[in-house]
């Protein structure tokens, strides 16, 4: 068995209890659910300082009580993860199910179906689906923010031995090279894609007119670039860090270098979800707020580190995940740094509250790679999307604070300055955009 795949057997085993316990705690919610009892008659079964905590109780019961979430093996499902494995759940009232899935399609076509009940996602995913671009037309909801920061841009070595080290050289490069160059991104609408054409085009590189771009699921990321499919992708961790530790490539640009502590996954899901299911959509934020606080612990990250490199969620050794949870980066090329806009959980909940200037923004990048073909109302889009009210009742119960505004400003790498007041002028500014 190959440890950088499979994990230590310590993990495994610690993570096998893990399991253990929290399908124990499973088959007696279910149990009790199936006897009649409802969500407050299983909280009086359960340990008084637990059940004091809950929310679970009354009018406030979760309407759905089993949970299905769907992820993508990345550093950035472990709120989820944990929130499960941990029984942050357990004290809601509800059963977290956290769900593999093989790729953002697979994520958006089964929460669309119904098959998942919500979703660690990309955030501009899901505000693709609510506006019927890159997929089907449905009416969706960002419960919360997951993480910020944490992502990266990765180069080959076979760049690097063409001089390649940064997008300067990069852009030099491409002007003797140009249109034989492919880079990869994880969904046509989605963060990923958005990170990389904006480091692109801030190194004066068209993403479309210079270079190729595919899509790539992000765990076959470091396979396509092994056998060459790509000169470089854009992806969450661990797979820039693993491609680092196989000596396939090397970091040219971390996400939090375009923008620091910018949005990433969101929990997301069905707008209908939501006004079926408003308390378990409340207790779900509340469960994952809990992990969140969890995990940005610092004294916490290499045990979580360990939990989500199980074959069951990431798949690779808890080594490649924990240096750059902690914020300990190398780049491949013989730079190392601590990073001070690391992966990010909670951060006293500014991670978590879904400001609508976050999804805004991805709005204002569809709008300028041609994705969206005019101008929508983005800010009657991002009210529709963004559960802010939700997000407030659940905070309030777990002493999270919220901000005073949804909106926040912030300065991109190209110097750039969003703030979400004026969006359309924002999107039509650009140099380099769609033609």
């Amino acid at each position: 068995m190959n440890e950088a795949q499979h994990g230590s057997p310590t993990t495994i085993e610690a993570k096998a209890d893990a399991g253990n316990a929290v399908s124990s705690r499973r088959g007696f919610l279910k149990a009790s659910l199936a006897a009649g009892l409802g969500a407050s008659g299983v909280l009086g079964n359960v340990p008084g300082a637990v059940r004091s905590a809950a929310w679970a109780a009354g009018s406030d019961a979760p309407e759905k009580t089993e949970v299905k979430i769907g992820f993508i093996p990345l550093t950035d499902c472990a709120s989820v993860v944990i929130a499960s494995v941990m029984e942050f759940d357990w004290k809601y009232g509800i059963a977290i199910t956290p769900s593999k899935e093989a790729s953002w399609a697979a994520v958006r076509d089964k929460l669309l179906n119904g098959e998942l009940d919500a979703a660690h996602v990309l955030y501009g995913l899901v505000y693709g689906v609510h506006l019927g671009i890159a997929g089907p037309k449905k009416d969706m909801a960002v419960l919360m923010s997951l993480n910020h920061n944490g992502q990266a841009i990765t180069l080959s070595h076979q760049l690097n031995k063409k001089g390649v080290t940064d997008g300067a050289s990069l852009k030099t490069l491409i002007g003797k090279e140009r249109g034989d160059h492919t880079f990869a991104q994880t969904f046509p609408t989605g963060t990923h894609a958005m990170w990389l054409y904006y480091w692109l085009a801030a190194n004066g590189i068209h993403p479309f007119e210079d270079v190729k771009n595919i899509v790539v699921p992000p765990p076959q990321m470091v396979a396509n670039m092994r056998v060459g499919n790509m000169d470089g992708f854009c992806v969450g961790e661990p797979w820039n860090a693993r491609a680092i530790a196989d000596g396939i490539g090397f970091t040219a640009a971390t996400s939090q270098d375009i923008w620091p502590d910018h949005p990433e996954k969101v929990l997301g899901t069905r707008l209908e979800f939501v006004r079926k299911y408003p308390n378990t959509a409340r207790a779900l934020v509340m469960a994952i707020l809990e992990a969140s606080k969890y995990i940005d612990t610092v004294a916490n990250r290499q045990r979580v580190s360990e939990i989500i490199a199980a074959k069951s969620y990431v798949n690779t050794d808890a080594s490649v995940i924990v240096g750059r949870m902690r914020g300990e980066y190398l780049n491949g090329l013989g730079r190392a740094w601590h990073d001070a806009h690391y992966m990010k959980f909670y951060d006293d909940g500014k991670v978590n509250f879904p400001y609508l200037s976050d999804g805004m923004w991805f709005l204002t990048q569809h709008r300028r790679w041609g994705l969206l073909k005019e101008d929508p109302d983005y800010l009657a889009v991002a009210k529709q999307i963004n559960q802010t009210e939700i997000y407030r009742a659940a905070a309030s119960q777990v002493k999270v604070p919220v901000p005073a505004s949804p909106m926040r400003a912030s300065r991109l790498i190209d110097g750039v300055e969003w703030d979400g007041s004026n969006p359309k002028a924002y999107a039509a500014a650009f140099k380099i955009k769609a033609s």
